[in-house]
């Protein structure tokens, strides 16, 4: 096998309740959230959602892809709100919310 290279890039993952009565819920129980994060920018280079429906998941990639993490979460909160309409909205930001955390702890433990 060859020599692997050093990846630049982190995945993180976090969960939240999805609300009870909407098809997320009927199907996946949670909202899921996965970023790509590059850790020497902090910027997101991909992200991925527990949705059903392809648009809404092409929406929300385009919305997180370029936001770049180090200016904190409450502009990429308030863009969520403004621009996402369903009974979802509240689960996708606690699942974000918890994203970032996360990324930033195990940031900081690798010091």
């Amino acid at each position: 096998m060859g020599k692997q290279t050093e990846l630049k890039t982190a995945l993180v993952t976090a969960y939240a309740k999805a609300p009870q009565g909407s098809a997320m819920y009927e199907i996946y129980k949670h909202a899921g959230i996965i970023l790509e994060i590059d850790m020497s920018t902090h910027e997101i280079v991909n992200a991925e959602f527990t949705f059903i429906a392809d648009l809404t998941k092409d929406f929300f990639k385009r919305m997180m892809v370029g936001y770049n993490l180090s200016n904190g979460i409450d502009d990429l909160v308030k863009r969520i709100e403004a621009h996402y309409f369903a009974p979802s909205t509240n689960s996708v930001i606690v699942a974000l919310k918890a994203a970032y955390k996360r990324y930033f702890e195990k940031i900081q433990s690798k010091k």
